[in-house]
């Protein structure tokens, strides 16, 4: 399989948006999570409206890739 580049910035939006996402699920849950859902759609949008998606031949195979490439960018950081 080719591996798929994505732009930096779609890069880190989804990064951003797996970190969010880590945070909520580990929020208790009386603790108020408004901020953290709004940061999620806020990011999601952003992902889903960026141009890189504009190009043909985008499939949803190019999303679950853009999610492991995040991820994996985020272990490399971590590390």
């Amino acid at each position: 399989m080719t591996s798929i580049h994505f732009p930096d910035d779609l890069l880190t939006l989804q990064a951003a948006w797996i970190r969010t996402y880590s945070d909520l699920a580990r929020l208790p849950s009386q603790a108020g999570s408004t901020v953290l859902r709004r940061r999620l759609i806020t990011l999601s949008c952003r992902i889903a409206a960026h141009p890189f998606w504009e190009a043909p031949g985008r499939s949803p195979a190019a999303r679950v890739e853009l999610r492991r490439q995040a991820r994996a960018r985020a272990w490399v950081t971590a590390a």
